[in-house]
């Protein structure tokens, strides 16, 4: 075949193929904008944007209340929510208490003391890898104080900074042995680990919207967490400050605080940092306030 011959046939083969090339390209381009519109990209996050993930770390069932100043006829609740937080700051993240003991999750209801039943559905461990953290890259972690509901995770947090107040410290881990309020098993795996022991409150990345506030009298070192975000605004994290929401206008203290004078002062102190800032109190164990709650992999910002 010459030369002619053979560019005329690549001519014909062209012509035949150009609109099968054609319509399988429009057919690429509908395939791309249709993919573009089913899947939104989420947009960048914003560099100084904190976030602040909420897990269930389980529940607390009691029979009578009475044991935390209040009587049982002053309030129907016998349900205590028990939450676990997550802040992500630009600058790093903060584990703010630890739940339930994670070894009874999934394990149904079960007795906790003679008239306190627990039940602890799934782990924040198992909920903290559907946001693709694990609990060694958590630079800080802090417990408002370290009662059993408070530190079930604790154990797992090993590389992270213990952020803990003195007189906590010394109750808790210098003397946890001869205490009845604390189990140093619960939290054995932090003896070692990288600590900054606190006397007052803490600035937790310097920017003052991550700060714990010192709060003593429910136990000797215990604290609250005051965050600033930007689209939810301030809010405080009430540790074990008040239990119930009946109890912050009567006034009322449980029977096992180390101290009602401290802990009446740590009351009037966090109305003041309330005020001032116009935050809003968030009882971490109030179960109708966490039922409101979205949870993890959501989050507030």
């Amino acid at each position: 075949m010459n030369r002619i011959s053979m560019n005329r046939l690549s001519k014909t083969r062209l012509s035949k193929t150009r609109p099968v090339m054609l319509v399988a390209l429009a057919f690429g381009v509908l395939l791309s904008s249709c993919s573009m519109f089913d899947h939104k990209a989420e947009p960048p996050r914003d560099p100084l944007e904190i976030r602040l993930y909420v897990f269930n770390c389980g529940e607390i069932r009691l029979e009578d209340v009475s044991g935390f100043g209040l009587s049982n006829n002053e309030t129907p609740v016998r349900v205590l929510a028990v939450p676990c937080y997550l802040v992500d700051h630009p600058l790093g993240q903060l584990m703010w208490d630890g739940g339930l003991p994670t070894d009874i999750a999934g394990k149904g209801e079960m007795e906790a003391a003679p008239g306190m039943r627990m039940q602890y559905d799934r782990s924040v461990l198992a909920q903290m890898k559907d946001i693709n953290i694990h609990p060694d890259e958590v630079e800080y972690i802090a417990f408002s104080h370290m009662h059993f509901d408070h530190v079930g995770a604790a154990n797992a947090f090993t590389s992270s900074t213990l952020l803990i107040q003195q007189p906590e410290y010394q109750a808790a881990f210098t003397h946890g042995n001869d205490s009845t309020i604390f189990n140093p098993d619960d939290y054995q795996e932090l003896f070692d680990n990288p600590r900054i022991v606190l006397n007052g409150d803490h600035d937790v990345f310097g920017d003052g919207r991550v700060k714990i506030i010192s709060a003593p009298g429910h136990t000797p070192g215990h604290q609250i967490l005051f965050l600033d975000l930007s689209e939810t605004g301030p809010i405080v994290l009430s540790g074990d400050l008040y239990h119930f929401r009946e109890s912050i206008p009567l006034r009322r203290t449980p029977e096992f605080n180390t101290s009602r004078a401290q802990t009446l002062n740590s009351m009037n102190r966090i109305s003041a940092v309330l005020a001032e800032k116009r935050a809003t109190l968030w009882i971490q164990h109030e179960k109708a306030f966490a039922d409101t709650l979205t949870l993890s992999p959501e989050y507030y910002r």
